[in-house]
């Protein structure tokens, strides 16, 4: 993006209402995030995020990013559900609500990358509360669910994988089969909040105290963190072999790297380090006997060939080895007004009792778009994913659609789709023929 258009697309955000969710005024400010979250992407791989991070602060944009991130988390967990279960919703394609559900995903994932600036969590002045309560429903989501055993198999949320027509394909299915995509997409979503949350903590020297207390007495978010140093969610075996998530895929991690410290083990260490090491969060925290219990577990993972790979660890070893024979004083009670999060609740209370109306107004008004109509954005969402754009994004060369080879042909009709060989092509045509009708 040229430096006027980025400036354009951030004055553009703008906040929406719960009702109007997948019309019109909120697909275009989709179209403006996704364009700013691909921007930010590539921008923070050449190191020239500077202009998007000045752009965001000067324009106050934070707050209203966060606002839409739990608008859609909201609508997500209430009016989804009573869309699935109408009996008048027989869409035509289910494209549209994917569309939503991305949403969240494409929010997060730009705060992901522009919040290791410390001007930009400054900026997010009191929103940055209902942030702290997001980023922490979605780690006692993925903590509960690891602790349970149960498995996940998650959806990448690439967005070079949302510009193919054969995720549109993906997507025409029954509303039940999207309801799973949807919890398969929370997993992704829950890593891309740890990282947030791991950057909001980088900055606790200039966090306002409400944002300091939430997070320590509140959430309670150092024994959160150790749930998920002890569970490990990112990581499984499965035939015997150890796997683990990383770049948006599982593999299998080979014997001699399964020692090795991963990007997100790396993140739940940091935020301990900035949560249980800086003096501000020692006075506030209370290392209560079942705090202490928990946080005294960690001496278990804390290897030599741990520390090796993060030397600052040793810092936290030596804390966790004063903190098991003495007993810290409990906090000072002080006498202070808090601040509470707003968006969440005032998105509630706006709608409590309304979401079956607000259904069946999006299910009549939004969700049933005619032929034409549906042609008209799959069109637009081609143009806002250009080829060389997703050509900048994508990591690895591409893959054949069928097969999973290395492909050197595209369909010459949508030139969207890979595929090795023409019979490959051929053999996936069925399946293709829908998709690429919407997006030829």
């Amino acid at each position: 993006l040229l430096p006027a258009e980025a400036e354009a697309l951030v004055r553009a955000l703008q906040s929406t209402e719960l009702r109007d969710t997948g019309g019109q005024g909120w697909l275009r400010q989709h179209e403006c995030v996704e364009k700013l979250n691909m921007h930010a992407i590539l921008s923070a791989s050449a190191g020239q995020e500077q202009l998007l991070t000045e752009l965001l602060v000067t324009y106050a944009k934070i707050p209203v990013l966060i606002g839409e991130l739990i608008s859609v988390e909201i609508w997500k967990h209430k009016i989804f559900p009573v869309l699935c279960r109408l009996e008048d919703f027989k869409p035509r394609s289910t494209f549209p609500i994917y569309v939503v559900l991305h949403h969240e995903a494409s929010i997060i994932n730009l705060l992901e990358t522009v919040f290791f600036h410390k001007e930009i969590c400054e900026s997010a002045e009191d929103s940055i509360l209902d942030l702290i309560d997001y980023c922490h429903r979605k780690l006692t989501l993925l903590a509960a669910r690891s602790a349970n055993g149960q498995s996940v198999t998650p959806v990448g949320l690439r967005p070079e994988d949302l510009a193919s027509p054969s995720s549109m394909q993906a997507v025409l299915v029954p509303p039940q089969e999207l309801q799973k995509q949807a919890e398969m997409m929370e997993f992704e979503i829950s890593l891309k909040a740890l990282s947030v949350l791991r950057f909001i903590t980088d900055q606790v020297e200039s966090l306002p105290l409400s944002a300091l207390t939430r997070m320590l007495n509140t959430h309670n978010l150092p024994c959160l963190l150790v749930e998920l140093v002890e569970h490990c969610p990112w990581s499984c075996r499965e035939a015997g072999k150890l796997k683990k998530f990383e770049n948006g895929v599982w593999h299998v991690v080979p014997p001699e790297d399964q020692v090795k410290m991963t990007k997100l083990d790396g993140q739940v260490w940091l935020a301990l380090l900035n949560l249980l090491l800086s003096p501000e969060c020692r006075r506030k925290y209370h290392f209560d006997g079942f705090n202490k219990s928990q946080l005294l577990k960690l001496r278990a993972f804390l290897t030599d060939v741990l520390m090796d790979q993060l030397p600052n660890l040793v810092e936290m070893q030596r804390f966790l080895s004063h903190l098991a024979v003495t007993e810290p004083a409990p906090p000072k009670k002080d006498l202070i007004l808090e601040q509470v999060p707003i968006i969440w609740d005032h998105i509630l209370k706006k709608n409590t009792g309304k979401w079956e109306a607000i259904a069946k107004h999006q299910v009549k008004c939004v969700f049933s778009p005619t032929e034409e109509e549906l042609k008209l954005q799959a069109r637009r969402w081609a143009q806002t994913y250009s080829l060389d754009m997703m050509e900048a994004l994508a990591p690895d060369k591409p893959r054949c659609r069928v097969c999973g080879a290395e492909a050197a042909k595209r369909c010459s009709r949508c030139r969207n789709e890979w595929y090795c060989t023409r019979a490959c092509q051929v053999q996936h045509w069925q399946k293709h023929k829908a998709a690429c009708n919407l997006m030829a």
